[in-house]
């Protein structure tokens, strides 16, 4: 098998006259260690995000043939893994216990950085309301654009770029390089 330099070879690959074993060859191959560094932030226990990607990955094998354009295939698979992952949660509750946190995780192949100024970030990250963290990973993780995480969330892009804007600015207060602006009672001077 051919290996493709980048995602933009990748572009290039006209799908529809392509066999499904070698199109899904292709596209788990460009796109499986975006999709785990995304699942493990989004699931914060790496056996649950495995077993989520597993199961996406089947469904994407299962509507594999409903894929025609390369250049959607990032943010199709990344749609398909965040649904099965809502839908994990709505077939049960998993009971997991706590042996090894986001933290604990130091795998040298995905570049996982342990330094403090990391270990400040990954806090700050977790501080965030969901709506405004899961597009800041998207964009910062995946690489997505605005407009694509607009398509994968079901939003605007305004509201995308909103919540983005909301998000840095969060994590800098959280972080401590933005003040909070003190609300005064009205005739205190």
């Amino acid at each position: 098998m051919q290996k493709l330099s980048n995602e933009t070879d990748l572009n290039l690959v006209n799908y529809d006259e392509m066999d499904k074993k070698r199109k899904y060859a292709l596209l788990i191959e460009a796109h499986s260690a975006d999709l785990y560094k995304y699942a493990l932030w989004l699931c914060k226990d790496k056996f649950m995000a495995e077993d989520v990607m597993q199961e996406a990955f089947l469904r994407a094998w299962k509507s594999l043939d409903s894929l025609r354009e390369a250049k959607a295939a990032k943010g199709w698979l990344f749609t398909i893994f965040r649904r099965e992952h809502a839908r994990q949660f709505e077939r049960k509750q998993f009971k997991y216990q706590e042996l090894e946190t986001m933290d604990s995780i130091a795998d040298e192949s995905l570049g996982y950085d342990d330094s403090p100024e990391a270990f400040a970030l990954r806090n700050a990250l977790k501080k965030l309301q969901p709506e405004y963290r899961e597009p800041l990973e998207m964009q910062v993780l995946g690489g997505f654009s605005c407009e694509e995480i607009a398509t994968i969330l079901g939003v605007s892009s305004s509201a995308v770029m909103t919540r983005l804007f909301r998000a840095r600015k969060k994590m800098r207060q959280i972080l401590g390089h933005e003040q909070i602006p003190a609300l005064g009672v009205v005739g205190d001077s």
